[in-house]
């Protein structure tokens, strides 16, 4: 049996597929960057480095992985630029498996009766949150959850009507307000309905627009402390959605936001239609917040939770 053989068939394609341009991207700059070749020498890592930053894992992650590679081809001698693939695949899923976060492994949440996990979901306008909370609702109700969502993020036109859609499909109960309502007031509200009705998960969804980070952090601020009047831990994660797409802007926004409040966990959207999926490598190294879920497509189970060892092995297999 082989180490990643416990995948499921569906959960591989999905993910093998989502993950096409960024793999076909990669490959490519990699076998223009070796050819003609035959030793990983410093010209080769001079071109892979350009290769990594050019699929916006970082600066500083590439010139980590460039520093682990030297660092092998200088102690194994014959290493040679056919092995490149293999030597990247595993000193990147080296790398990322010293983050010391645990993958979290399934929808399937441990819960408390009577005490809801409480999710907070933040992130700018555009990058897929109100679609990622939909689907989160959907998994988690696919796994026995009984789920509350909430629509704090009561500024943006047409907000609260798309996240009354999500859960329509996601056949969940939604709390809302009028537009122009206190946030912090409909999260007090979802939480106290929830824990009345005994649910198991509570989202809430928070204004996407680009704050100051004084703004932002005040806000943020005064929805955890009105939510801790209903439950004293809540919220048990707070959840930033960045869109995989948007390439550096995406490590810009994770900047903004970790300075704005404390996020605990990362979810990464639109990798199926962009060849930067090399971003998940290098935010999960740069800020070690674990990357909680990646979003691979439009459908209700093309958001997965990610697992470090399945995304290298699906990137580089």
């Amino acid at each position: 049996m082989g180490f990643f053989s416990f995948f499921t068939k569906d959960k591989k394609e999905v993910l093998d597929q989502g993950l096409s341009k960024t793999k076909e991207s990669v490959f490519g700059k990699i076998a223009r960057a070796i050819v003609g070749k035959t030793q990983i020498d410093d010209d080769v890592l001079d071109n892979l480095e350009e290769v990594l930053v050019t699929s916006d894992v970082g600066v500083e992650t590439t010139l980590k992985i460039i520093e682990r590679i030297q660092a092998r081809a200088a102690r194994d001698k014959f290493m040679n630029t056919k092995e490149l693939n293999l030597l990247l695949k595993e000193e990147i899923a080296a790398l990322l498996m010293e983050n010391n976060t645990e993958d979290s492994g399934s929808f399937d949440i441990p819960t408390t009766p009577g005490k809801p996990h409480v999710i907070m979901v933040v992130g700018v306008n555009g990058v897929g949150k109100t679609t990622t909370i939909g689907k989160l609702a959907h998994q988690f109700k696919k796994a026995g959850k009984k789920v509350y969502l909430g629509a704090a993020d009561t500024f943006r036109a047409a907000a609260v009507e798309q996240l009354v859609e999500w859960g329509r499909r996601a056949d969940v109960p939604v709390v809302k307000q009028n537009m122009g309502s206190d946030p912090a007031s409909v999260a007090f509200d979802t939480l106290s309905s929830a824990v009345a009705n005994n649910a198991d998960v509570v989202i809430i969804d928070t204004a996407g627009r680009l704050h100051n980070k004084v703004g932002l952090m005040n806000e943020l601020t005064k929805i955890k402390n009105v939510m801790k009047k209903v439950l004293p831990d809540a919220p048990n994660e707070v959840l930033l959605v960045l869109d995989g797409s948007t390439g550096q802007n995406a490590f810009e926004q994770a900047k903004q936001f970790t300075k704005a409040t404390e996020v605990t966990a990362l979810a990464i959207t639109k990798l199926d239609g962009t060849a930067k999926g090399g971003v998940v490598i290098g935010i999960s190294d740069q800020f070690k917040i674990p990357v909680k879920y990646i979003g691979l497509g439009e459908g209700m189970e093309h958001l997965q939770v990610f697992n470090r060892m399945e995304f290298v092995d699906s990137l580089f297999g």
